[in-house]
This record gives C-alpha cells, structure tokens and sequence, in this order.
C-alpha cells in the first residue's frame, strides 16, 4: 500500500461519492489540476487503494428479490476445511459478501436472490450437499435501513 496525504484522501472520498463524475469535476472539487487529478488516480488504482469501480443497482429493480444473512458453521475446523468452503461459496454469484469470523460463526455471508426457490436451490447446493456444513442460521431482510459502501477516510 502507498502513504495516503490530503489530496489522495480527499480524491477517494470524492471518488466514493460518485465515480462516475469527470476528471475535470473531480479535480476542480479537490481543488487540484486535471492532470495532477488523472495522475494520482491512476497511481490509486495501480497500488490497489481503489480495488475497483462498479455501478451500484437498485434492488428494487428486482422487487422479489430477498436479501439473506446466513451463518454458517463447520463440522472441520482446520485451514483447509475452512478454505475449501471459503472458495466455493465466494465463487457462487449470488454471494455478494462472505466473511470468515474469529469467534460464534465460522462464516456469515451476504447473499441475494431472486426470490425463496432461489434460495432454496442456493441452499441445497452450497449447504446441504457439504458434508462439513454443521449448522446454517438464515436471515431475510424485511427491509434496508442503510446501506453505504463508502469507507469513512477522514478526510474532509
């Protein structure tokens, strides 16, 4: 990773705001040139600061469409045990996030599907055919309260 001064910080937040803005806007809001903008951005990315830039989609697109917050618990605790399943289930696209724990569940992941048979079928698939899959806790979201991606830098 690179050190991060003021200006970098203050082009990621902007960044974060909306990616989708120009290099003239950016910069002009940073309060630097065009050029020194398009540099220190590209410098961002090539050292990885900014891992990458997505659109983000309204759910409501796809108004049948759940949000579950699965735990999971492994029978085999060992490094490999927990790789394997690590891997398959960030493989499968409907795993928007899957974090590995240090303490209560061995996994909590994010997934969204088109609606409950979706589910089912994912669950099948990634739960109940896994040997090592001990317990499986889900939760459907009745409704999103909040939902920011933006890492607060400090910059202002």
């Amino acid at each position: 990773m690179i050190d991060l001064d003021d200006t970098d910080l203050k082009l990621l937040d902007l960044l974060q705001q909306d990616a989708a803005r120009s290099n003239q806007a950016l910069a002009e809001a940073a309060g630097i040139s065009p050029a020194t903008a398009l540099r220190r951005v590209r410098r961002l990315v090539e050292a990885g600061a900014i891992e990458r830039v997505v659109a983000l989609v309204a759910p409501a697109l796809r108004p049948d469409s759940l949000t579950a917050i699965v735990e999971i618990t492994l029978d085999r605790q060992d490094e490999a045990s927990r790789g394997a399943f690590e891997a398959r289930v960030a493989a499968d696209a409907a795993v928007q996030q899957c974090w590995r724990l240090a303490s209560g569940p061995d996994f909590v992941l994010v997934l969204w599907v088109p609606g409950m048979s979706a589910y089912q079928a994912l669950a099948q698939r990634l739960f109940t055919q896994d040997a090592n899959v001990r317990n499986v806790r889900a939760y459907f979201s009745a409704r999103r309260a909040k939902f920011e991606p933006r890492l607060d830098l400090g910059s202002s």
